[in-house]
């Protein structure tokens, strides 16, 4: 099958020549005009390359850039440019094209920028096509959304607590998905083909305690904010857990119960046997570099749910999200996703005082900084290290921003 390149350019001339070259190369082109004639060929699931004109009439090679990588930020974009616009040309970089090459447009320069452009985006589907088959039998992957070190760590916990079988404590900061962890660990497990039930724990008695308990044979019971079960529920469970009768538990809490808790909130015996196996989630504030990644899923998500056209999501409204503190966590981004796709002014939005870009760039920083600073307990040369930046300059940024090393030790 012969690889695509769409090509956008407005003049014929050009794009006639332009047309001749990729065809005598041996590339299927689908040449237009003007983006109108080639938006409904940009999609995630465009196999090919997009060459186009920078300077246009209506929509320019700009516009044309951020449409393409809004439906895929990994659609390598080549851009062409006239004679005097290359530093109009190395902003196009600077935003995401792929590479950009001056009118008029050799052959031996075209050819082999298409041809990188295009091994690219064949190694891009072929990765996506293998992740999409590890996420068919792998809920971890499918569920929990994020690239960090420290969600792929939680993916990792998940999977050795499915695989174990035994009862588990999972906890974390309100709005971090206890409740949706608890699911996965269940839909991992060999329990998977049973039945997944969920209940509160707060009033819940002994009898209430059986009924879900009986329920769920062969499957798991989840059960929410497990520090507020009564004290009698409590032995009750034990007895059940003892007897192994043949579910689950899996506890879910928004504290981290530790041994000086004892007493107040869980028994002792209750607390040794669910601490078997524990899993935190950590904040989003821990994982900032996950914030655009879950944010562009709970947009699709919302657009899909309301029926309604996702809204083109720009590099300032990225960068707006993740300069959040997101005190919520998920569920909050989550919120503001939905209210981003339905267009309502939010209370973010408001809060952040209409900060420009440099400033939203500026919280992301300090934030980053911060996270490396977590990973590696305060290490500044190791964290400098790790964001590959020199050390005078990484100690430069923590004086800019006021941090300091040691208080993450």
């Amino acid at each position: 099958m012969k690889q695509l390149v769409l090509l956008i350019e407005d003049d014929a001339a050009v794009r006639n020549a332009l047309c001749q070259t990729l065809e005598l190369a041996e590339y299927n082109v689908i040449a237009c005009s003007a983006f109108i004639e080639a938006k409904d060929h940009i999609s995630a699931e465009f196999s090919g390359v997009v060459l186009t004109d920078i300077r246009m009439p209506g929509r320019d090679g700009f516009f044309v850039l951020d449409h393409v990588l809004g439906c895929d930020h990994e659609l390598p974009v080549v851009m062409l440019t006239g004679e005097g616009d290359i530093p109009m040309a190395v902003r196009a970089i600077g935003r995401g094209a792929f590479d950009f090459l001056e009118k008029p447009c050799a052959p031996d320069a075209l050819l082999p920028s298409i041809e990188r452009a295009l091994r690219q985006r064949e190694l891009i589907l072929e990765n996506r096509a293998l992740r999409a088959q590890v996420t068919k039998i792998d809920p971890a992957a499918r569920m929990v959304f994020g690239r960090s070190e420290l969600v792929n760590a939680l993916r990792d916990k998940i999977r050795l607590a499915a695989k174990s079988g035994a009862d588990v404590l999972v906890y974390g900061e309100a709005g971090t998905g206890i409740s949706k962890v608890a699911e996965v660990i269940h839909a991992s497990s060999p329990f998977s083909t049973g039945p997944f039930i969920k209940r509160a724990s707060q009033g819940m008695t002994r009898n209430a305690l059986m009924d879900a308990f009986e329920s769920c044979q062969a499957g798991s019971l989840f059960l929410e904010d497990i520090e507020d079960l009564p004290k009698d529920t409590q032995l009750a469970l034990i007895d059940l857990i003892e007897d192994r009768g043949g579910a689950r538990i899996i506890a879910g809490s928004t504290q981290n119960i530790d041994e000086e808790a004892l007493g107040t909130s869980l028994s002792s015996d209750l607390y040794y046997r669910l601490t078997t196996m524990t899993i935190r989630i950590p904040a989003l504030s821990e994982r900032p570099e996950d914030i655009p990644v879950m944010f562009r899923h709970y947009v699709a998500q919302a657009a899909e749910q309301s029926g309604i056209l996702a809204p083109h999501i720009t590099q300032d409204v990225e960068a707006s999200v993740m300069a959040q503190a997101w005190p919520g966590n998920a569920r909050s981004l989550m919120s503001y996703a939905m209210r981003f796709v339905l267009g309502v002014e939010t209370t973010e939005t408001t809060q952040q005082g209409g900060f420009g870009l440099s400033e939203q760039l500026a919280q992301v920083e300090r934030r980053l900084l911060i996270d490396a600073l977590m990973r590696h307990q305060g290490h500044a040369s190791s964290a400098a290290e790790f964001l590959k930046l020199p050390r005078k300059t990484f100690y430069d940024k923590l004086s800019k921003y006021e941090i300091r090393s040691e208080d993450y030790r």
